[in-house]
C-alpha cells in the first residue's frame, strides 16, 4: 500500500476516532447524541441505530456528532430535558468537549510504536547503493574516479572509522578540495582509494566536500519495552512541534498572504500550512513505517490545535464551561458568535491557501 494511501485512511480514522471519542463520552452521561456523521454537506447514505443517525455525507472535510442542547439557540423537546450538553454539569460537559481531542495522543502513540517496534524504520549505511557518474559540470564524481562500486561498505575516512552513513557525510562535507584516503571493505577485503573530494556550494553559501555515492539502508526495529520509550519521545516532541508550528502559522499569516498574492510563493519553502492533498503527495511512495508517522504528526497536530481555548473548537467549549462553572451564570453566546466567525474564517482561509499552494506549487521532494 502506497504512502498516499495510507494517509488519506489515516486521515479518515483520525477523524471517526475523534467523534467517536466525543460520542462515548455523550452516551456515558446521559446526553441524546442524534447525528454521528463522516463529512458534511448532502447525506450519501446513513442508516438509524436507536436515537442515532450515522452516515456519510458529501464532502470530506471532517466529521461531527450532534449532541441536543449544545448549540445554545436550539428548541429541545421537553422530553429531552435533562438530557441535553446545556443540562449537565461542569464536568460531563468537560469530559464530553475534552474527549475528541484526548483521543488524538494515545492515537498517535500507538502508531508511533507500531512504526519503531513493528515495522521498523529504514535506516541509511556507508554500504554504497549506487555510484554517481558525473557532476554537475559533466567531469566524473571523485567516487566514480576512484573506481568505487555499489555494494562498496565504507569502513573509514583518512583513518578515522566511519561506522554511521551521517559521520562519513561530516567527514566528506568538512573536506571540500581535499585529497583523502577512502577506505572500503569490498566482499570482506580491506581496500583503500586515494580520492580528491569535489567542492560544491552548500545551502549557506559556502563549499563542501563531494564524493558521489548514495547510502544503502537497514530496518531498524526496537524492542517492545525499548519501543514504549521511543514512541514517548516521538510523541513529546510531536506536541512540541505541533504548538511551534501552530505559532508560527499564526504569526506568519501576512506573509503567507504577501506570498501567495504577491507570487513568491515558492520562497514559502516548508514554513507553509498543507493540506490533505499535498501530505498525500508528500506521502507518495514512502514506506508505511514513514507514512504512518506522518499520520501519528498530524493527529497530534490536530489535537493540539482543538484544545486551543477558542470558541468553537474543543478547547473553546471547555473555555466556556469553566467560565459557566466561575461565574455561576450562563456565557453571553453574543459575544461568542464573533470570536467562533473569526476562528472559522482563519481556518477555512488557511486551508484554501494551504490547497492552492499544493496544487499550484507542490513540495519538491527531489
Amino acid at each position: 500500500m502506497s504512502g498516499g494511501i495510507l494517509v488519506i485512511v489515516g486521515i479518515i480514522v483520525i477523524v471517526m476516532v475523534h467523534e467517536t471519542g466525543h460520542y462515548l463520552a455523550a452516551r456515558s452521561v446521559g446526553m441524546k447524541v442524534t447525528e454521528f456523521f463522516f463529512g458534511f454537506g448532502p447525506r450519501l447514505w446513513s442508516t438509524r441505530r436507536g436515537e442515532t443517525e450515522y452516515g456519510v455525507k458529501a464532502l470530506p472535510l471532517g466529521g461531527y456528532v450532534r449532541i441536543i442542547g449544545m448549540n445554545p439557540l436550539e428548541e429541545v423537546p421537553p422530553e429531552d430535558e435533562g438530557r441535553t450538553y446545556r443540562d449537565k454539569p461542569f464536568w460531563a460537559k468537560s469530559l464530553v468537549v475534552l474527549a475528541g481531542s484526548a483521543t488524538h495522543f494515545p492515537l498517535a502513540f500507538l502508531l508511533f510504536y507500531l512504526v519503531v517496534s513493528g515495522i521498523g524504520l529504514p535506516v541509511r549505511t556507508t554500504t554504497v547503493d549506487s555510484v554517481q557518474a558525473t557532476l554537475d559540470s559533466g567531469l566524473p564524481t571523485p567516487a566514480a574516479q576512484a573506481g568505487l562500486l555499489p555494494g562498496d561498505t565504507v569502513v573509514s575516512l583518512d583513518g578515522v572509522p566511519t561506522p554511521e552513513w551521517e559521520d562519513l557525510v561530516d567527514a566528506i562535507t568538512a573536506r571540500p578540495g581535499r585529497e583523502v584516503v577512502v577506505g572500503v571493505d569490498r566482499g570482506g577485503q580491506l581496500l583503500d582509494f586515494e580520492v580528491t573530494l569535489a567542492s560544491v556550494d552548500d545551502e549557506a553559501g559556502g563549499q563542501r566536500g563531494y564524493l558521489g555515492v548514495a547510502p544503502g539502508a537497514r530496518t531498524e526495529r526496537a524492542g517492545p519495552v525499548e519501543g514504549l520509550g521511543e514512541a514517548g519521545k516521538s510523541l513529546g516532541n510531536a506536541v512540541v512541534a505541533s504548538g511551534r508550528g501552530l505559532w508560527d502559522l499564526v504569526v506568519g499569516v501576512p506573509r503567507l498572504v504577501g506570498a501567495v498574492f504577491g507570487g513568491d510563493a515558492d520562497e514559502l519553502g516548508p514554513n507553509r500550512p498543507v493540506s490533505p492533498i499535498g501530505l498525500v503527495g508528500f506521502a507518495g511512495d514512502l514506506g508505511a513505517g514513514y507514512a504512518l508517522q506522518l499520520v501519528a504528526y498530524v493527529a497530534v497536530f490536530v489535537g493540539v490545535l482543538n484544545v486551543i481555548p477558542l470558541y468553537p473548537l474543543d478547547g473553546g467549549h471547555f473555555a466556556v464551561a469553566l467560565y459557566e462553572r466561575v461565574r455561576g451564570r450562563p456565557a453571553d453566546w453574543r459575544k461568542l458568535m464573533p470570536v467562533a466567525a473569526a476562528v472559522v474564517a482563519f481556518l477555512v482561509i488557511i486551508g484554501l491557501l494551504a490547497i492552492y499552494l499544493d496544487i499550484a506549487h507542490p513540495f519538491n521532494l527531489g
